[in-house]
């Protein structure tokens, strides 16, 4: 047998036909580096939903697998909330003005944009994938991209609960991780900046020559008290 893709098909090798294959599957390599991790724990955590009105019949499926796994991750339903925007094009300013109110530990954007005949597509593409990034950067909470951008209707229902998953169950899980790892992070830095590093311990540059320059200064002022005097 070969494999094509995912799938196994028959060969037609003579040399192979007829034969029993044996196929060792390999465990997948782990590092030893200690890493900094999210984990999938909702509890305690509240989480905002920015889903688009306009390709309702996908972004309604993607909106309910998405508070699915929430609520499979922990969440309340009491800790979610949804708003919604006309299309993709207004996901990113509601989900700033969400991330900036500080309420919410991370943010899911929910849309779906199909391919038409003009450019109007890659237009809001290139948009929507900018302002939910620059929204992310900016205030510091995690944003899930939830947006299709599919070719088809077909790739669109494919991808809302078909054969693709659902991505709107993915963004969730992706925002309760990511929520996680910040968190985890945050942890970090408060205790590196309690960790206080004694001066005679440092070894810079910058230390060494503020020392010399307050020498120096000291000299320069002995010296103008000096002259003063037997004036």
């Amino acid at each position: 047998m070969t494999r094509i893709g995912r799938e196994f098909k028959p060969t037609t090798d003579p040399t192979i036909a007829g034969k029993k294959l044996r196929l060792k599957l390999e465990s997948w390599p782990e590092s030893d580096m200690p890493a900094i991790e999210g984990s999938l724990v909702a509890p305690g955590r509240r989480f905002a939903i920015v889903v688009s009105r306009f390709n309702a019949f996908i972004t309604e499926r993607l909106l309910l697998s998405a508070v699915d796994g929430l609520v499979r991750s922990g969440a309340t339903k009491d800790d979610i909330d949804v708003a919604r925007v006309p299309g993709a094009f207004e996901i990113p300013l509601a989900a700033r003005k969400l991330a900036e109110t500080g309420k919410y530990d991370a943010v899911i954007c929910i849309g779906c944009l199909l391919r038409g005949d003009t450019a109007h597509y890659d237009v809001i593409v290139n948009e929507v994938t900018r302002g939910i990034g620059q929204s992310a950067q900016e205030t510091g909470v995690p944003h899930a991209f939830g947006v299709l951008t599919c070719e088809n209707l077909e790739q669109a229902i494919d991808r809302a609960g078909l054969k693709m998953g659902n991505k709107g169950f993915e963004a969730a899980l992706a925002a309760v991780e990511m929520a996680s790892l910040k968190e985890a992070i945050s942890s970090q830095q408060s205790v590196v900046s309690k960790t206080k590093v004694p001066r005679s311990a440092r070894n810079d540059k910058f230390n060494v020559r503020n020392d010399n320059a307050g020498k120096q200064g000291d000299k320069t002022t002995k010296t103008r008290t000096a002259k003063a005097k037997r004036k």
